[in-house]
């Protein structure tokens, strides 16, 4: 997959992912065609993406039936197929259990492996501390702190994120 010359400015993952009502394949379908993709080439770079999301084997299941974790892998991968230089990620692992959160956490830092930059809204501190290079603390919707995961996670200097990070707020 080529992450050289992005087709899109950005993607969007939400928390509970939106796929069409179709199959897991069809769903990349879609997209990689309004991408311009014919033929071979987008037959080859479904074929691609599923690889790279592990869902080579569900590839013809309707996409209403995948579990939580395959659901959001699809949703990802689905928004990469745009090439995008940002991916903005909402929650993606929120209510999955921890095999699927680990299947999307490592399918999230396959991607940015290959050059992706993401903005990750989340809940979870571990995760930010798996992911992140960077972390923005928000409180009632300022941001309170900001700076290298590691400075952030390990001392942070404001109160607010003090708090959160000993799970006070």
């Amino acid at each position: 997959i080529s992450m050289d010359k992005p087709h899109s400015w950005q993607a969007m993952v939400f928390q509970k992912p939106l796929l069409l009502n179709r199959s897991v394949s069809a769903n990349l379908h879609f997209v990689l065609k309004r991408r311009g993709l014919r033929g071979e080439e987008r037959r080859a770079a479904v074929d691609r993406y599923l690889v790279l999301a592990d869902l080579e084997s569900a590839t013809n299941r309707p996409a209403k039936v995948l579990s939580g974790g395959e659901a959001q892998r699809l949703a990802i991968v689905r928004a990469l197929a745009m090439e995008p230089k940002l991916l903005f990620l909402d929650e993606p692992t929120a209510s999955l259990d921890p095999g699927a959160k680990s299947g999307v956490e490592r399918l999230l830092q396959n991607i940015m492996q290959r050059g992706v930059r993401m903005i990750l809204v989340t809940q979870d501190i571990g995760q930010a501390g798996r992911l992140a290079t960077d972390v923005a603390v928000m409180h009632q919707g300022r941001v309170v702190e900001h700076g290298p995961a590691e400075e952030v996670l390990n001392s942070p200097r404001s109160v607010e994120a003090s708090a959160f990070l000993a799970h006070q707020i």
